[in-house]
């Protein structure tokens, strides 16, 4: 029979790990948003995505979700005219990272939200379990 409560908590536990690698996406998205090529010419830094699955865990009976993978956004890069910018081709443009930074505050929002969200379910399933704890010893 499968329990339940540590269900919950294999279900919170996996949603814990895919908002946490969710939230480290889009912090390196974030520290590199104004990263440019070092080399006249060069790419800058190119957005990662991040994206998830589903996973039974025929063990348990439950579907968690997983990474699925961690790829590159194909989004062109903006070209801005910096001529003094040593990241500058022979006509003084300068390509810029194609991150956005509204997007990006709108993903880390809902993934610590996400984060906080599954945490409360496994603080709640610990509660259920000491009572449940409790009960039986009054028992």
């Amino acid at each position: 029979m499968i329990d339940p409560l540590d269900a919950s908590l294999k279900i919170a536990a996996s949603g814990l790990e895919a908002q946490s690698a969710r939230l480290r996406v889009v912090s390196e998205n974030m520290a590199n948003a104004q990263s440019t090529g070092r080399v006249a010419g060069a790419e800058p830094y190119r957005r990662k995505t991040i994206s998830f699955a589903s996973e039974l865990d025929r063990a348990n009976g439950v579907n968690l979700v997983r990474v699925n993978s961690v790829g590159a956004d194909p989004t062109p890069f903006p070209i801005e005219h910096d001529p003094g910018n040593p990241a500058a081709d022979a006509s003084g443009d300068v390509k810029r990272p194609n991150v956005n930074l509204l997007l990006e505050m709108g993903d880390l929002r809902e993934a610590n939200r996400a984060y906080e969200a599954d945490l409360q379910m496994m603080k709640q399933t610990r509660d259920l379990v000491a009572m449940t704890v409790d009960l039986l010893k009054g028992a």
